[in-house]
């Protein structure tokens, strides 16, 4: 007989990437002309209203388009736009080809290649327990975050290599916690001592059920089980952390095992449809085991982490609050998309702070797993209401 097994803490994901029909032809010939039939001069004034979603794949093609004119984008959620900076130097078409598109087009000072270079030399220079960075499209420069820990000849050292990264290049602020991960409390999976979140259900390449969790929970012991003190369920088969990415993919020990794909939000479930990149300024939930549901906004992409164990690099920024126990939950939007799992950050739920999520899709690609509605399992469940 075969054995049905459905974690406290549960989600999943269809092969295949997500596509989002409405944004994937707004760079056609005529998709300039408003529904309303305005001609394409005025539709290009007039920005589009987008989901979040569809501003995200909007904002990847004109990535592509406007080379390097392109300085990053962000979602503004109360317009409903999508907001693109350009850097137009000697050739204002690129403006016109964004306002085209549908973008609410802004000139900024900073290419992205000059962003990203000011990154490396963070790297280089300022690599620090207890601070973090990322590329911030709504203020076109770098947001440095320093903890309480970093003090005297740290805290002189990381404002010394802001400054000489120029005027109008960064930005540094302190946090009044401290950057951690989210390991131990909670109630979802246990193992070696410490309690994490389960984050995703997912199918793993060769159609095994798996899921993914953080990857500091990954390496913290190889068996994980849903209840404290009980059996072993699944087995850690990949782990990454600390370095590029903080994820692990854990096969469930049964094969016959169902992983629904779903986020069990306690007196609902919210079906996951597949996997999608996080947009700065998109709205976005998180599920954990000692916390429950949160929500905030994304602040940031690519963001690198000092933590007291190593660096961990390529991760999400937002203002979603955290804590212990936490490690691994799931990042989500309202109609179901999974965006990234909780690793770590500042503060907790009664003060906020800064927390930092691995992007679900490059975990994805990276352990050759997939997740939605196509997984096993899963149920009719569709987005958040109320």
């Amino acid at each position: 007989m075969s054995h049905k097994r459905i974690p406290k803490r549960r989600a999943a994901m269809a092969a295949g990437a997500v596509v989002a029909l409405g944004a994937a032809a707004v760079l056609l010939p005529n998709a300039n002309a408003s529904q309303d039939g305005d001609t394409a001069d005025d539709a290009a004034a007039a920005p589009r209203t987008l989901k979040a979603a569809d501003a995200s794949d909007l904002a990847s093609q004109l990535a592509g388009l406007l080379g390097d004119a392109f300085a990053g984008s962000y979602y503004d959620a109360d317009e409903q736009q999508l907001v693109v900076n350009v850097v137009p130097g000697d050739n204002n078409q690129v403006i016109v080809q964004a306002k085209q598109a549908g973008a609410d087009v802004r000139e900024v000072d900073n290419s992205m290649s000059e962003l990203r270079t000011g990154a490396r030399t963070l790297k280089s220079e300022a690599t620090i327990p207890g601070t973090s960075w990322a590329i911030d499209p709504r203020t076109n420069k770098i947001l440095v975050t320093a903890d309480s820990t970093v003090t005297g000849a740290e805290w002189d050292r990381l404002e010394s290599t802001v400054e000489e990264l120029g005027a109008g290049m960064a930005t540094v602020k302190r946090s009044a916690g401290t950057f951690k991960t989210f390991v131990s409390g909670g109630d979802a999976i246990f193992g070696g001592g410490a309690r994490c979140s389960l984050g995703f259900n997912v199918t793993a390449g060769d159609g095994a059920p798996a899921f993914l969790t953080a990857g500091h929970c990954g390496v913290a012991d190889d068996q994980w089980s849903d209840a404290q003190g009980g059996a072993p369920i699944g087995t850690v088969d990949e782990a990454v952390f600390p370095g590029q990415g903080d994820f692990a993919l854990v096969r469930y020990d049964d094969p016959a095992t169902q992983a629904p794909s779903e986020v069990d939000l306690g007196d609902q479930t919210i079906r996951i449809s597949g996997a999608a990149e996080a947009t700065v300024g998109q709205q976005v939930f998180r599920m954990g085991s000692t916390t429950g549901l949160a929500d905030g906004q994304v602040l940031g992409l690519d963001a690198t982490v000092n933590y007291p164990e190593g660096t961990v690099t390529g991760l999400i920024q937002t203002n979603v609050c955290a804590e212990p126990g936490d490690s691994g939950g799931s990042l989500f939007t309202r109609d179901g998309l999974a965006i990234g799992l909780t690793s770590g950050g500042s503060g907790d739920c009664a003060v906020g702070g800064e927390t930092f999520f691995q992007p679900v899709t490059t975990a994805l690609e990276a352990v050759g797993a997939t997740l939605g509605a196509d997984a096993v399992g899963g149920d009719d469940g569709t987005g958040l209401t109320g």
